[in-house]
């Protein structure tokens, strides 16, 4: 909002509004800026805000809309936009808001001022009222002149669509839409099937089903992941691909039950994960593409055998360590929906699976060694962290109290991942072995829990891959031989597990960890 009227005023471009003048009636917003938009008169054109929202949203609330209309707005600090004055450009931006107690200073000029001569005269009464005859009135008026003057005088281009589809319209707003909220493919596809007559959309449908299972404790699920899984339930092949009138126009008519079918489905996916993989939260999942698959293996196979459980357990895991779904395209994608497809529904025997084939071919998948670095974007540290997890679940606080250490993610998110060592120039410093999950209170570093756990708890604050050797150098101040002690014990455990997974291990002991969320 700041730098939009920044932009503004040094004259540089925000962009066009485009708008779509139609018969047509769809689901839209209520409100912009504040103010309600009435219903659209039947039979008569309606025109909607296909791409500029945000920015009409606030030139309207911040320069049009009333004082008195703010009165009861919990979030009204949001439209009181002010210019400072007297400070040339020594400030990166020189709009701000306004949020401490009582009124800004008298050299912030509300941008509501600058659009009518009265309430730009009432603005000058109040600044020569607080400057008491000050030197430097004068030259704020006249700066405060030109930045109405500024204001005033800018144009925003506006392109309207006249008629034509809404097919079009949304191939349109995809092409131009390169900045600002871009519109996901649910909201795609929700457009361009969307009839009406208090129809619930496709994306507002999925969110409402997201947000129970992120409610039950599972966290929040990806709404293009929810999207994918619609379209695999509904029998598409081809998840992945961009052409949204297309594939809107096969799944017309079937986007009701699959929806209702992928709610069954998701659930029964989240709580093999939860329940017989141990995945606690969605955040962790190495791959959105594996939750997919899972949602579609239970829609069609919704009581599998133990021995299909144990496969998908496999699968998970080695797909995980292996990076199956690092670089999927459409090609790939549609393989592993056959895959799964085939898997589910019986179409090959397990035996054909367990020999290895296609997507559940166990011998070709590698695992990718431990990895040398911390960092939540690669899959193959979320998997260590959910093996960490299985292999330690219990923490224990500086008094002895257990807890569980999924408990300490779920309370802190990334603040869990406490660093033991925070000294500049280690080799191993960005290693997951500099790693604890703690709940701990603030003021208490790792180091200091780690030591004072040791001594204090019966079992020596659980061992967390922490072998003897390696407290001693902690405790005499070799970070560099602990780290390197942990990783390995680590690496050695968790090698053990990978192994009795079935997978291949390499001998590279330690591995980058490749950045390769989707």
């Amino acid at each position: 909002m700041l730098d939009l009227f920044d932009s503004i005023e040094r004259g540089y471009p925000i962009g066009s509004m485009l708008l779509w003048d139609t018969p047509a009636g769809l689901e839209s917003l209520g409100h912009v800026g504040g103010l309600r938009i009435p219903d659209a008169t039947p039979g008569k054109s309606i025109t909607y805000i296909l791409d500029g929202h945000q920015r009409l949203s606030t030139l309207y609330a911040c320069l049009y809309r009333p004082d008195a209309d703010l009165m009861d707005d919990p979030a009204a600090w949001i439209w009181r936009v002010y210019r400072v004055l007297g400070e040339g450009d020594s400030r990166a931006n020189r709009y701000v808001h306004w949020r401490k107690p009582g009124p800004p200073p008298a050299n912030y000029l509300p941008v509501r001022s600058v659009l009518r001569t009265l309430d730009f005269l009432a603005y000058a009464r109040s600044l020569a009222k607080n400057m008491a005859n000050s030197p430097h009135y004068d030259e704020l008026i006249e700066e405060g002149e030109q930045v109405a003057q500024r204001i005033k005088s800018y144009k925003v281009s506006v392109v309207t669509l006249l008629g034509g589809s809404l097919k079009q319209a949304v191939e349109v707003f995809s092409r131009v839409n390169s900045k600002g909220q871009s519109m996901s493919p649910d909201q795609m596809v929700s457009a361009l099937t969307y009839k009406g007559q208090g129809e619930e959309s496709l994306a507002n449908s999925i969110a409402a089903i997201l947000e129970r299972i992120a409610g039950e404790g599972f966290g929040e699920i990806n709404s293009t992941t929810g999207f994918r899984a619609v379209l695999a339930v509904a029998g598409e092949e081809e998840v992945t691909g961009a052409h949204w009138d297309v594939l809107a126009r096969r799944v017309e008519g079937k986007v009701s039950q699959a929806v209702q079918d992928m709610d069954v489905a998701l659930s029964s996916a989240v709580g093999f994960l939860r329940h017989r993989v141990g995945v606690p939260l969605a955040r962790l999942i190495p791959y959105n593409n594996q939750l997919m698959l899972l949602t579609l293996f239970f829609h069609l196979c919704p009581h599998p055998s133990n021995e299909q459980i144990d496969v998908l357990i496999r699968w998970f895991w080695i797909t995980s360590w292996a990076g199956q779904f690092a670089s999927v395209n459409s090609t790939t994608s549609r393989q592993s929906i056959q895959d799964m497809r085939a898997f589910a529904t019986g179409e090959k025997n397990l035996s054909h699976f367990e020999g290895g084939q296609g997507m559940f071919d166990f011998s070709d998948q590698r695992a990718r060694p431990y990895p040398d670095r911390f960092d939540l974007r690669s899959a193959r540290v979320r998997a260590y962290l959910l093996w960490e997890l299985r292999e330690f679940p219990v923490r224990y606080t500086s008094k002895g109290r257990p807890y569980e250490a999924i408990d300490a993610i779920r309370n802190l998110d990334t603040a869990a991942f406490r660093r033991v060592s925070n000294k500049v120039g280690l080799v191993n410093g960005s290693n997951p072995a500099n790693r604890v999950i703690l709940e701990t209170s603030s003021g208490v570093t790792a180091r200091s829990y780690l030591l004072d756990a040791r001594t204090s708890s019966s079992d020596g604050g659980s061992d967390l891959g922490i072998s003897d050797e390696a407290f001693a150098r902690l405790a005499d101040g070799d970070d560099e031989a602990f780290i390197g002690l942990r990783a390995a014990e680590l690496a050695r455990r968790e090698r053990i597990f990978i192994e009795s997974m079935g997978a291949v291990v390499p001998p590279v002991s330690m591995g980058n960890a490749e950045i390769d969320t989707e």
